[in-house]
């Protein structure tokens, strides 16, 4: 008989950040989860990163062939949505119906899982997350070994692999099914190693942080990270109930935290998302301070104490020409990789440098991470306020940024933009208005069916009128 295959979108499976989609719905079904699981199993055994194979049980292999059996094992770490247990038991099946063994670690921020992969020596890392999402939406994201986010041709192979016969030739049996084990101090592990990384000669005494965890992964290790190092903590978000993961919280909603700066007297407000990846901050005013702020002043920072390497920092086409002048006045160059943080940690690793992110609060500090970590950036900082003895609010005043206005629009479709000729005329219309003093960036989003429209020049009120005249175009066209 016939395999009978999973529906697949015109557009494939994975997109700039995993699978994601409407939780039990194509193609986050449960369904869809075992066959991931099972592929990802199987491309491991045919790479070589695999487990001894027999068609024997152990008990009637000969003495000297009773070797410990290499076992392929595969992590996998989730946030709070209500839908996680779904995905995660589809998950499980899939990955030891191919012999492979599961390590559960249950909640914990996605670059908190690439860390338990690498430190437990594990082939791969799975984490079960819509990241900064609405909770009815779920994903999965892949780390190899090394825990950094698989490249393009591996996620095509996994998913070629899922939608042709050959995972059903491979089918374990007997003692060569794998099994799955939870691990209780996953927590613990990462605990030690986000403190490691905050310098031994300083600490947090004195300081009031307001942390807001989204109601998601970073809910029981994020205060704790800064607690142990002295801080006081003003906890908001830290209640998840399988429904409430980003809601009205969290980096998408940064002005929560910025208020709670405020009301509680803190010289900081910290907002995580989801899945604990990304950080925009507050400074003690209540201003909000983005991604690109964080780059630039931890890029200058590292530049004094020489620590910046090639003096470089990587960021994506929505980053502020502000702050590519800013660095610019200090010596320091600034590459722009595709938009997706795994695309900027690609441009990292090729141009051996250590510091790069994206507006949204995807910070990359690579020597110490293999993704973003939104805890880790938030130590940044705040080692960086602690060594110069200046607030937040008079560090970022170095980073000057122009006015921007972004637009996302809903759409059907998503369609060459040049296609439709009423959306480049809006759009060649805004860059001639703009010249050489702003700039025009439209794509559509790697994990949503939505157009994102950005425009940036020197007066706000103009690249607000340019933005919302493109979306309006968008709308017509493709909504």
């Amino acid at each position: 008989m016939k395999k009978k295959e999973p529906a697949k979108t015109a557009e494939g499976l994975f997109g700039t950040d995993g699978i994601r989609g409407l939780a039990n719905h194509h193609p986050m079904t449960p369904e869809v989860a075992l066959e991931v699981g099972r592929a990802v199993a199987f491309v491991l055994r045919k790479s070589g990163r695999s487990w001894v194979k027999s068609s024997q049980p152990v008990g009637l292999r000969p003495l000297e062939s009773r070797r410990p059996v290499r076992r392929a094992k595969i992590v996998i770490g989730k946030d709070t949505r209500l839908s996680g247990y779904m995905i995660e038991n589809a998950l499980v099946s899939g990955i030891c119906s191919m012999g492979a063994d599961c390590i559960l670690i249950g909640p914990l921020p996605t670059p908190g899982v690439a860390f338990v992969t690498t430190s437990m020596r594990a082939d791969a890392g799975m984490m079960i997350s819509a990241s900064h999402n609405p909770y009815h939406d779920n994903g999965i994201k892949v780390f190899s070994g090394d825990g950094f986010k698989l490249p393009d041709e591996v996620e095509a192979e996994i998913e070629r692999v899922m939608f042709s016969a050959e995972l059903d030739r491979e089918r374990p049996t007997a003692d060569l099914v794998g099994k799955a084990f939870r691990i209780d101090d996953a927590h613990g592990r990462y605990l030690v190693f986000l403190k490691s990384l905050f310098p031994k000669d300083l600490d947090l005494l004195g300081f009031r942080i307001a942390l807001d965890c989204a109601h998601g992964a970073a809910y029981k290790v994020g205060p704790l990270v800064f607690e142990e190092l002295g801080a006081d903590v003003v906890r908001l978000g830290v209640a998840p109930n399988g429904t409430n993961i980003n809601a009205r919280c969290g980096a998408l909603h940064p002005e929560s935290v910025a208020g709670a700066t405020v009301e509680y007297r803190c010289d900081v407000g910290v907002a995580l998302d989801g899945d604990g990846d990304r950080c925009i901050l507050s400074d003690e005013n209540g201003e909000i301070v983005d991604g690109d702020q964080i780059i630039g002043l931890c890029a200058i920072e590292m530049a004094k104490e020489g620590s910046l390497k090639g003096k470089t920092v990587v960021t994506t086409p929505m980053s502020n020409i502000g702050l590519e002048l800013t660095l610019k006045e200090h010596g320091i160059s600034m590459i722009r990789a595709q938009v997706g943080d795994r695309y900027v940690v690609e441009t990292m690793r090729k141009g051996g440098f250590n510091l790069g992110g994206e507006q949204s609060g995807h910070l990359v500090f690579l020597d110490h991470a293999t993704t973003g970590d939104g805890i880790v950036a938030a130590l940044k900082v705040l080692e960086a306020m602690r060594r110069t003895g200046k607030p937040l609010s008079e560090l970022k005043k170095s980073i000057k940024l122009f006015p921007q206005a972004q637009e996302n629009v809903r759409v059907s479709r998503k369609e060459p933009f040049d296609r439709h000729r009423e959306i480049s005329t809006s759009i060649d219309k805004a860059k001639d208005a703009l010249k050489d003093r702003g700039r025009v960036f439209v794509r559509y989003s790697g994990t949503e069916p939505v157009a994102r429209i950005l425009v940036e020049g020197e007066d706000l009120q103009q690249v607000a009128h340019l933005s919302r005249e493109i979306a309006s175009a968008i709308h017509r066209a493709l909504g």
